[in-house]
C-alpha cells in the first residue's frame, strides 16, 4: 500500500497544495471511527464552532454535516459533502465556507509500523478565496490543517467514538 498521498483523482498531490501529515498511535480504523462520527467533526476540525445536522448516512457519498463556522455572535451557517469514501483508508470532502470559499479536503490514513499516518490535502475550489495567490492561500491552510491533524490524532488515540 502506498504511503503517498493522493488527490481527489488519486493522483500524486500538486505542488503546491497544502499537504500536511501527521502519525499516530491509533490504528486506521480507530481514526476512521472520528471521521465517520459527524458530531465529532467541530472537535478535531479547526474553524468550526459546532454541527447542527449530520445526516445519517455519514460519511457516504452525497451525505452532508450542517455546521456553522465563526464565534458567536458572528457565526455563518454552511456543510460539508462526501465526494469520496474508502472506509479506513481515504475520505474526500467539500467543504463549503461561504461567503469566503470552498475547499476539496483529501484525508488518507495510510498504517504505520505502530499506529497510522493521516495526511491531509486542501485547497480553495470556488468563491473569493481562489483570488489569493496559491501560495498565500497555503500559508494560512498548512498551520490550520496541521492543528486539525492533532486535534484528529488525540481524540483517535484516546477512542473517542
Amino acid at each position: 500500500m502506498s504511503t503517498e498521498a493522493t488527490d481527489e483523482f488519486g493522483a500524486r498531490a500538486p505542488a503546491g497544495s497544502a499537504q500536511t501529515s501527521r502519525t499516530t498511535t491509533a490504528t486506521p480504523d480507530q481514526v476512521w471511527s472520528v471521521l465517520a462520527d459527524g458530531w465529532l467533526y467541530a472537535s478535531w476540525v479547526v474553524g468550526t464552532s459546532r454541527i447542527r445536522v449530520v445526516e445519517g448516512a455519514w460519511p457516504a457519498v452525497g451525505s452532508r454535516i450542517h455546521h456553522s463556522v465563526g464565534n458567536w455572535p458572528l457565526l455563518l451557517d454552511d456543510e460539508t459533502e462526501v465526494l469520496e469514501s474508502e472506509p479506513g483508508r481515504r475520505l474526500v470532502l467539500q467543504a463549503r465556507g461561504r461567503p469566503v470559499g470552498e475547499a476539496r479536503v483529501v484525508l488518507q490514513i495510510d498504517p504505520a509500523p505502530e499506529g497510522c499516518t493521516v495526511t491531509m490535502i486542501e485547497d480553495a475550489t470556488h468563491g473569493p478565496s481562489r483570488l489569493v495567490p496559491k501560495p498565500l492561500r497555503q500559508l494560512v491552510i498548512a498551520p490550520r490543517n496541521r492543528e486539525s491533524l492533532r486535534r484528529l490524532a488525540y481524540l483517535a488515540e484516546r477512542g473517542a467514538r
